[in-house]
């Protein structure tokens, strides 16, 4: 059931994004916005609308929530990839943007995809202005230099710091770096109904840890050809990760512990949670 719905929520997610930018101006640009947001697994966009769904919530409405954090999340990794950055030049089995086009395009690709996801988010169709105003304003914080910018900006200065990052600092950089989006998108549901986040928060930020945890597996275990990205990159660039400190078996146990983490914060939505569930579930077996 979770497999079906993720896929048909990034479809979903992915037919609004292209019918948004469907006629923008500037080639080169346009192209590579719509590059940056093809493929993925739209883990992002399925939180969003299926944390709405707990609130019976339509997709309908949901769907242009959903499609402004991926749109938010693919400007975040076409910047990360740049040379000044993270200097990726492989991202989900293709060459990254900037390598594809030039740093220019990228740039401005991102900033593009940006703008626009705050721009989906004050579609009437989302609720009323109140719930949009909130939702404008939590994915601010979560992409600004509260969040996800504040992350990113921790684990470039890591790279050059004397000693290595402590457990606790790694785990502050990446709830920053890759939980906020995370957080965000799975507290949209109850921010649109006007509900309680708090039980939505604590499974979100189980659930983005395991993440980062399982993408740290990843680069030591994963297959370049099935995660879409090169491997290895941590351990070369001798990089402090969440396996280096608690060894491979204590990385993965960390990670289980954290999906029963997120699944016992559902106990409260029963039977409706269930895809949500298999979400933690999912973050942790997945091979890309």
């Amino acid at each position: 059931m979770f497999q079906e719905q993720l896929k048909q929520d990034a479809q979903r997610t992915q037919a609004c994004l292209q019918a948004v930018m469907h006629g923008l101006h500037s080639v080169p640009v346009n192209a590579a916005m719509h590059y940056a947001v093809d493929g993925g697994k739209g883990l992002r966009g399925f939180l969003v609308q299926e944390s709405a769904r707990l609130y019976e919530i339509a997709p309908e409405q949901s769907v242009y929530a959903a499609a402004a954090v991926e749109a938010l999340h693919a400007y975040s990794l076409v910047h990360d990839d740049l040379p000044a950055m993270d200097n990726d030049d492989l991202r989900r089995g293709r060459a990254t943007v900037h390598v594809k086009w030039d740093d220019a395009t990228a740039i401005l690709a991102g900033d593009a995809l940006q703008t626009l996801a705050f721009e989906l988010l004050t579609w009437a169709e989302i609720g009323s202005a109140n719930v949009r105003l909130n939702l404008v304003t939590e994915l601010a914080r979560a992409a600004g230099a509260r969040g996800m910018v504040l992350g990113q900006a921790q684990d470039i200065a890591a790279e050059t710091a004397k000693t290595p990052l402590s457990l606790d600092e790694i785990t502050e950089l990446q709830g920053n770096k890759t939980g906020a989006l995370i957080r965000w998108s799975a507290e949209a549901g109850a921010i649109m109904a006007e509900r309680n986040r708090e039980p939505l928060r604590q499974y979100a930020n189980a659930l983005g840890l395991a993440f980062q945890i399982a993408d740290d597996i990843l680069d030591v275990e994963g297959d370049a050809a099935k995660t879409g990205k090169r491997v290895n990159k941590d351990a070369d660039a001798g990089k402090a990760t969440f396996v280096s400190l608690l060894g491979l078996d204590g990385a993965k146990t960390r990670a289980r512990d954290l999906v029963a983490e997120a699944c016992d914060a559902l106990d409260g939505y029963g039977d409706k949670a269930a895809n949500l569930r298999q979400a933690a579930e999912f973050v942790i077996a997945r091979d890309s």
